[in-house]
């Protein structure tokens, strides 16, 4: 069982305590929610343990898209306090599955080798949501990587994103790959998602600064990656396209959100990609056609993602409340 973070401790900075506030409020606009999140999550990858805890406060929030960034962002910490937190959340078969697949790649971002029986468990149920069972293996796969002989030899290339990603990009070799035989994994069914992830995260690399030539051809062989029969993967390859913000993947992201046959973790996915996008003409116009979108989890990515436009076209440093203007 996680241990509560519903009380915060009285003598807690009151910069955090105003965030939390925020973040745990259901009256507050899910937009600066978000903000209050992000603020906190910069707090918490300093080993703040208030951050944390308030951070995991909200996970009593009804918002999946909200708890599911919750997760994420303690992902992110790298921190084993966020772990009791993830794992509640992860094993409780009632909560949202997108939610619980977060979590499950948290705990693998973590590294944590106490939740390798857990996510073997999980990974190896028939019955359990798809989309988790294959968090969960790529989780299994990764921590087991980075705790392989083999995993801690390898040299990786320098990566312009400072995320831990469910994957790491290809190791290096003497001679990189090209963009065609990086797509030529991405699409490979056969392969384990593990390795298919490298080779998106590769392709990601490629395509960053958005000026190198391998840019653009590394942008269309990521796209056809959302032809994959795994909602996982298609979610993953619209995250990856959040994270390069090249005008490239503005007509698969599109298409994506578009598309209401699409499993909502996917849109949701493409609705905020498009967001990091908003600086470029006609992109605000198109998630405004979905602000009433009958799915909720695509109508408050929506909102975000709007706000994110916003931010976008105010040249803002950072997208998050400054703790010391939380109140404002």
């Amino acid at each position: 069982m996680a241990p509560s973070a519903t009380s915060p401790p009285p003598d807690e900075d009151p910069a955090i305590l105003t965030l939390r506030k925020t973040l745990t409020s259901e009256s507050e606009p899910l937009a600066r929610r978000f903000r209050a999140l992000f603020s906190l999550k910069h707090l918490a990858c300093q080993s703040s343990l208030p951050a944390i805890q308030a951070i995991a406060a909200a996970f009593t929030s009804p918002s999946a898209l909200l708890k599911h960034e919750l997760a994420y962002c303690l992902g992110q910490t790298r921190d084993l306090a966020t772990v009791p937190y993830l794992r509640a959340v992860l094993e409780n078969k009632d909560e949202d599955a997108m939610v619980r697949h977060e979590s499950a790649e948290a705990l693998g971002a973590i590294g944590d080798l106490g939740s390798l029986e857990l996510l073997r468990e999980l990974r190896d149920q028939k019955e359990e949501v798809k989309e988790v069972r294959e968090t969960c293996e790529i989780a299994v796969a990764r921590i087991e990587w980075e705790n392989s002989v083999k995993g801690r030899k390898e040299k990786l290339r320098q990566s312009d994103f400072a995320s831990i990603d469910p994957a790491p990009p290809g190791a290096l070799l003497e001679k990189r790959e090209t963009v065609e035989a990086l797509e030529k994994k991405l699409l490979d069914t056969e392969l384990p998602l593990f390795l298919r992830y490298r080779a998106m995260f590769s392709l990601r690399d490629l395509a960053s600064p958005p000026d190198l030539p391998t840019a653009v051809p590394a942008v269309r062989a990521l796209a056809k990656g959302f032809t994959d029969p795994s909602a996982l993967f298609r979610h993953e390859i619209a995250f990856v396209f959040g994270q390069l913000s090249h005008p490239a993947s503005i007509p698969a992201l599109s298409a994506a959100l578009g598309n209401l046959d699409e499993a909502s973790m996917v849109r949701h996915e493409a609705a905020e990609a498009l967001g990091s996008l908003g600086e470029e003409e006609g992109v605000e116009d198109i998630l405004k056609r979905f602000l009433g979108d009958e799915d909720q989890v695509v109508r408050d990515s929506v909102v975000v993602a709007l706000d994110m436009a916003e931010f976008e076209k105010g040249g803002e440093v950072e997208y998050a409340l400054i703790p010391e203007n939380a109140t404002a």
